[in-house]
C-alpha cells in the first residue's frame, strides 16, 4: 500500500497515458479506412483524421519528457538539499494562503533574477509560481529550468 501512495501520480500519468495511446490508434485506425475508401470526400476527411494522432503522439511524447526532466531535476535537488520547502500556511480547506505565496514568491523571483544562467533558480520559481496558483509562469520556468539543465539557453 506504501508503493502505491508514493506512486500514485505515476500510476495515473500510466494509466492516462496508456488510454490516449489506445485513442491515438484507434484514430489512426479510422483514417486508414477513411483514406482507403473510394470516395473523395472521405479521403479527405481520413486524411485530416489523420493528423490528430500525430499531434497526439507528439504531444504525449513531450509531456512525458517534460516530467522525467522534471523529476530528474528534483532529485538533483533534493540530494544538494535545495527543494524548496512547503511551510506555506494553509487554509481550513487545504489550499495554500495566497498572500504567504505571493511573498515567497517575492524571494524566489529575486533570487532567478541574481542568477539567471541557473537551473535551480528556475525549478524553484516554478514552484513559487504555483504555489502562487500562476500554472502558466510556472510551466514556463520550469521549461526554462528544463533548458539550463540540458545545457541549453532559453529563449
Amino acid at each position: 500500500m506504501a508503493a502505491f501512495r508514493k506512486n500514485r501520480t505515476k500510476i495515473w500519468v500510466g494509466a492516462v497515458s496508456l488510454l490516449l495511446v489506445f485513442y491515438l490508434v484507434v484514430s489512426f485506425q479510422r483514417s486508414v479506412l477513411l483514406l482507403l475508401d473510394s470516395n473523395p470526400a472521405a479521403q479527405a476527411i481520413g486524411a485530416a483524421y489523420l493528423v490528430l494522432p500525430i499531434i497526439g503522439a507528439w504531444a504525449l511524447i513531450r509531456e512525458l519528457l517534460f516530467g522525467a526532466r522534471t523529476e530528474q531535476m528534483a532529485k538533483v535537488l533534493e540530494a544538494e538539499g535545495g527543494l524548496p520547502v512547503d511551510e506555506l500556511p494553509r487554509t481550513p480547506a487545504g489550499r495554500i494562503v495566497r498572500s504567504a505565496a505571493d511573498a515567497e514568491f517575492e524571494k524566489y523571483r529575486a533570487e532567478a533574477e541574481a542568477a539567471p544562467e541557473d537551473w535551480r533558480s528556475w525549478f524553484r520559481l516554478s514552484c513559487a509560481y504555483d504555489a502562487a496558483g500562476d500554472r502558466k509562469r510556472a510551466r514556463a520556468s520550469m521549461r526554462d529550468a528544463v533548458k539550463l539543465f540540458r545545457g541549453k539557453v532559453p529563449a
